[in-house]
């Protein structure tokens, strides 16, 4: 049986529901959704599991600030063995523009506190990434700290579901293709 572990990135609280810092809890819920799964509540985290064809995939939003996602991620993945090849991380990206999502393996955190704490934690940054771009705030403006704390204006609100389930698509895919190649690795 294999796990993997899906961590979405953003803060607890109504306060913070709906900014684009929060994008890595909306894509989880419509994932859990679209499994038919719902949250337990950890205290430190939110929490489900869905059955894959025998495997197992977790489903994990982080309830202590970004700056401490860290945390829960380590204690899930060392309670079920995970190793960080086998986790993928829904983030928000301010270096894509709005509507642009992809992939990455490892790398750089780029200033981003969520995937800090994660590094820091797992001692590596070898874990898969799905970047939501939500853009930049323009020159001059905001600060970029304000500017992801901020809801989606309603341009971008008009696009969100789409993109949303696109992200979902995207991780489906990035767990189809993980069980795959784990299966060959193990001669199976």
């Amino acid at each position: 049986m294999i796990h993997f572990l899906i961590v979405g990135l953003g803060n607890p609280g109504d306060k913070y529901r709906n900014t684009r810092h929060n994008i890595g809890f909306m894509i989880l819920d419509a994932l859990a959704s679209s499994f038919g799964v719902s949250f337990k509540d950890s205290k430190k985290y939110l929490e489900t599991t869905y059955t894959w064809e025998g495997d197992k995939v977790h489903l994990l939003k982080p309830l202590e600030f970004m700056n401490l996602s860290g945390k829960s991620t380590q204690t899930l993945a060392n309670l079920y063995k995970i190793p960080p090849s086998q986790i993928l991380v829904i983030q928000d990206e301010v270096d894509l523009p709005f509507g642009k999502i992809k992939n990455k393996i490892g790398g750089g955190t780029a200033g981003h506190n969520g995937l800090k704490d994660i590094v820091a934690k797992l001692g590596s940054q070898d874990f898969h990434r799905l970047r939501f771009g939500v853009g930049k705030p323009e020159k001059g403006g905001m600060e970029v700290a304000d500017f992801v704390l901020q809801n989606f204006n309603s341009e971008e609100k008009n696009h969100l579901d789409t993109l949303i389930k696109e992200s979902v698509s995207k991780t489906e895919d990035w767990i189809r293709t993980n069980r795959n190649l784990i299966r060959k690795e193990n001669g199976g």
